[in-house]
């Protein structure tokens, strides 16, 4: 049995928790295999939203097993506020959810870095969810950091010893912090952590595919924020691509399977950084009002433009990506023509592939497609799509030489249509 991974091919947001939900059934085991609590995935059925930060998007499931995997940081406060929230509408997690013992740990002061580091960066600043994420990887790098098997030995001596390495650095920083405030709740945190089931969990996967269970990776955040492959340095610290997932698990390449793609049917992106399709004009909010583009963790409105294929060709080419998913469809029913970036020019010279550095005085070349007129959110089958839909789709497909298997027409788990079965 090989490890289907499901990932996104944008900035993030193309929403990767709601298809995890919809493909779990499927599965007997979901996995988390990189980022933290800056990912925020959305899933609604039954007329109500959840937003899962830390936690797999399989958990709703309660007959399947979710892991939180090594490459994943995970910041025991925001984890126990997660948890108290799930609790609180009636779900026991110790039941079918297991951290991984080499998960990093977020630590408060963590928290604190990211917060002076950006401030000190003024107009350069990356748009940094100020969740701690990047110093944790640095001190994952760095050989200094915590991980979740260190709760079980010696925690309290072992934090105070990286806490005061940490007030070292921030000693250079411009930065006022009251450290109370920040490590409020982390004494819970970590007790929270210890009510799970903490694992070896690269022994704990390989196994389940040795037994031939079913195993689906979830990625976080999208492959242009990919630490190598994205837009650098406005990324994140993981590697988002396919390929961290072998590291984020502790899977062999050899055991990869179906690799699903996810990407919307336009492009958004949160936060600093080159966007070469972004629309600031009545199109783009319009964009952003019909799609309701706010971030599911941060609550920032997202920047919105047009499908970019230069960039949805890298990500298919990186991620080795089997199975496209296209979401929010019914989003462009609100437009009479739709473009999609074809190529880009710059200095004069015309280029389909993603370059190193994305210069603002690019030039964007694009094809205009005829939009649908037509309400998509009732639809069941793909048999009910309108012309210039099927076409969109028609046209995707032949660009990215990859077919589009799913397609999505609203939030709700089912408003989620699989197309060519059989």
């Amino acid at each position: 049995m090989k490890v289907d991974v499901l990932l996104g091919l944008q900035w993030g947001d193309e929403g990767k928790g709601k298809v995890v939900d919809v493909l779990t059934p499927k599965y007997d085991v979901i996995t988390r295999f990189q980022g933290g609590p800056n990912a925020g995935h959305t899933l609604e059925f039954n007329n109500i939203k959840h937003v899962l930060h830390n936690i797999p998007s399989g958990i709703f499931h309660t007959d399947k097993m979710n892991i939180i995997g090594n490459g994943v940081v995970l910041d025991p406060i925001s984890f126990k506020q997660e948890v108290d929230e799930l609790e609180a509408k009636g779900m026991d997690l110790t039941k079918n959810l297991c951290i991984s013992k080499k998960a990093h740990l977020i630590l408060p002061t963590h928290r604190i870095l990211d917060a002076a580091s950006e401030a000190s960066k003024g107009k350069t600043k990356i748009g940094s969810t100020l969740k701690g994420i990047g110093p944790t990887y640095m001190d994952k790098t760095g050989r200094n950091g915590l991980r979740v098997g260190d709760i079980l030995d010696n925690f309290e001596q072992k934090y105070n010893e990286l806490k005061k390495k940490h007030q070292q650095l921030l000693s250079m920083y411009n930065f006022a912090y009251n450290i109370d405030e920040f490590e409020a709740g982390l004494k819970e945190g970590i007790e929270c952590l210890k009510k799970f089931t903490i694992i070896d969990s690269e022994h704990s996967i390989n196994n389940y595919i040795k037994e031939n269970k079913s195993v689906l990776a979830e990625g976080a955040q999208g492959t242009l924020l990919d630490i190598d492959f994205g837009s650098y340095p406005f990324v994140t610290s993981s590697n988002t691509i396919c390929a961290g997932a072998c590291t984020g698990m502790g899977v062999a390449p050899n055991k990869i399977g179906e690799v699903y793609g996810i990407f919307k049917a336009y492009c958004t992106r949160v936060g600093s950084g080159p966007f070469p399709t972004e629309l600031e004009d009545e199109t783009g909010e319009a964009l952003r009002k019909a799609g309701h583009e706010f971030g599911a963790t941060t609550g920032r409105p997202r920047r919105c433009g047009w499908l970019d294929l230069v960039a949805l060709k890298y990500s298919v080419m990186i991620n080795g990506v089997t199975q496209l998913i296209m979401t929010k469809g019914d989003v462009l029913s609100a437009f009479e023509t739709i473009k999609v970036a074809t190529a880009y020019k710059i200095k004069g010279v015309e280029t389909v592939e993603f370059p190193f550095e994305l210069p603002e005085d690019m030039e964007v070349v694009y094809t205009e497609l005829p939009g649908w007129k037509e309400d998509l959110t009732g639809m069941k089958t793909e048999n009910e799509f309108p012309k210039e839909l099927n076409n969109y789709i028609s046209y995707l497909e032949k660009e990215l030489e990859v077919p589009i298997k799913i397609i999505s027409v609203g939030p709700d788990r089912d408003q989620t249509i699989i197309r060519h079965q059989g």
